[in-house]
């Protein structure tokens, strides 16, 4: 998935791989393999394309060693990934174990809202892992039109649709014309006293 990324990046930011490759140091060849997904960039390497590219490299950490499935690619999941920007928190209210069965979570987070209920009710703490590619009916963390989301993720033959639980709250279409992006999927949730795991 890196390197599917990295070649979306570089071609948004309209760079060809010898421009990339002259002003990086990083051989053409090497670049090549890279954005076919044939070999996966050393941490060096990546942080090194990064600055080439302008970008943080902590936003693609998440997508390295990732394998795309053909759902994945057929949604075209490079082009929801948002790898210029990195979260924004408001407060750290504490630290908590996370258990070795979700342990690629990147942070915790409360549900903001009931769209979710019963299933993540809004007092819930969600395990996210940032950038992580979505199948089909995942949990996921959402920025739709410049709002924080979470929905379930549902892929028909030709759109994108995010689902709440709630049965009053209408579906939302994705479309081209959308501001999309999939911060995270949802690995578990912890209750309101972070002292029942459950994993989705």
């Amino acid at each position: 998935m890196i390197g599917n990324l990295l070649a979306k990046i570089r071609t948004d930011k309209k760079l060809t791989k010898t421009e990339l490759a002259k002003s990086t140091g990083v051989n053409i060849g090497h670049l090549t393999h890279i954005e076919k997904e044939d070999r996966n960039p050393s941490y060096k390497t990546l942080k090194v394309i990064c600055d080439g590219l302008d970008v943080p490299v902590q936003p693609l950490l998440y997508t390295y060693d990732r394998n795309l499935t053909d759902e994945q690619r057929d949604y075209s999941i490079v082009d929801h990934i948002n790898y210029n920007s990195i979260p924004i928190v408001n407060s750290i209210i504490g630290y908590s174990v996370c258990p070795k069965s979700i342990g690629k979570a990147s942070f915790i987070m409360r549900s903001f809202d009931s769209s979710m209920a019963p299933k993540i009710d809004g007092t819930d703490f969600v395990y996210i892992e940032l950038n992580a590619p979505l199948n089909n009916k995942d949990f996921g963390l959402f920025q739709f039109n410049n709002k924080l989301l979470i929905r379930k993720f549902i892929i028909r033959k030709k759109d994108i649709v995010l689902r709440a639980e709630n049965d009053e709250i209408s579906d939302i279409v994705v479309t081209k014309s959308s501001e999309f992006y999939i911060l995270g999927k949802i690995l578990g949730k912890n209750n309101s006293n972070m002292t029942e795991i459950v994993e989705f």
